[in-house]
């Protein structure tokens, strides 16, 4: 986080990748650069640890269900495995949701993904910062929702369908917006995101990255440099690479 100014972050979504495997992302679609979890067959389940406290286990089963409703992919929630939230440690071959007062740090939300492979997608990482969230205007079933859908949304490999602020909702947690209750409301998936899944789960794996012992030295602390930033300067883009075939990057969406 060193040598960055930052406004306040509304979400962060980090992802471990070959740098070579970095092409521009197409304002078309929405996904991230292909990433996804190798399986063999559709639809394929992915666990969901549930490290999260009582105020958000409302919203982390909206959101679970909300994402099942996928023709490709279900996910089902299981005890949580990060042992301590505040860390909230990865879970090889799953996704792993906490919440934790993380600081005055400036984000919201903050998805991480591990990548094998150039796309695959190994684990995943979602954490909740209370710091903000138990406060106004962020203290509200909308802006959790909206937070808690979209970080989920990344580990399945989907980008922001919009990142622009003062847009129209476009009815999607894909989409970033200072009013997620709307109308229309920002707080669940779309049909379009629905299509997107199709799309990047449309070929099967000869192997599964689900449930498997895939361990990464990258611990999704560090940012690396910043190599996109967006015209209105709420998006940037930063990439760190471990010189052996794997990389992390990491999403920032600042706001004002």
């Amino acid at each position: 986080m060193r040598g960055v100014t930052p406004k306040r972050w509304l979400g962060i979504g980090l992802a471990a990748v070959l740098l070579s495997a970095l092409p521009a992302i197409a304002s078309a679609n929405h996904s991230w650069n292909g990433y996804h979890w190798a399986r063999t067959a559709n639809p394929f389940t992915l666990k969901v640890g549930d490290n999260v406290s009582g105020t958000w286990d409302g919203v982390l089963n909206t959101t679970i269900g909300d994402w099942t409703q996928s023709t490709v992919l279900n996910l089902t929630k299981v005890a949580g495995g990060a042992r301590n939230p505040k860390n909230c440690r990865p879970t090889s071959g799953r996704d792993e949701v906490c919440n934790a007062t993380y600081g005055n740090n400036g984000w919201l939300g903050l998805a991480q993904i591990w990548v094998t492979g150039g796309t695959h997608i190994t684990q995943g990482v979602v954490k909740l910062n209370d710091t903000y969230m138990n406060v106004v205007p962020y203290n509200t079933t909308p802006w959790h929702n909206l937070v808690s859908c979209q970080e989920v949304g990344h580990t399945l490999g989907l980008d922001h369908q919009d990142t622009n602020f003062d847009n129209t909702n476009l009815g999607t947690c894909m989409d970033y917006t200072s009013n997620p209750q709307g109308p229309p409301d920002n707080e669940h998936p779309n049909k379009h995101d629905y299509d997107e899944l199709v799309t990047i789960y449309s070929h099967l794996d000869s192997v599964t990255t689900l449930g498997q012992p895939l361990r990464t030295a990258l611990d999704g602390r560090a940012w690396g440099r910043e190599v996109r930033r967006s015209a209105n300067g709420r998006e940037s883009l930063y990439v760190i690479s471990d010189g052996r075939g794997n990389g992390l990057f990491t999403f920032v969406f600042w706001a004002g």
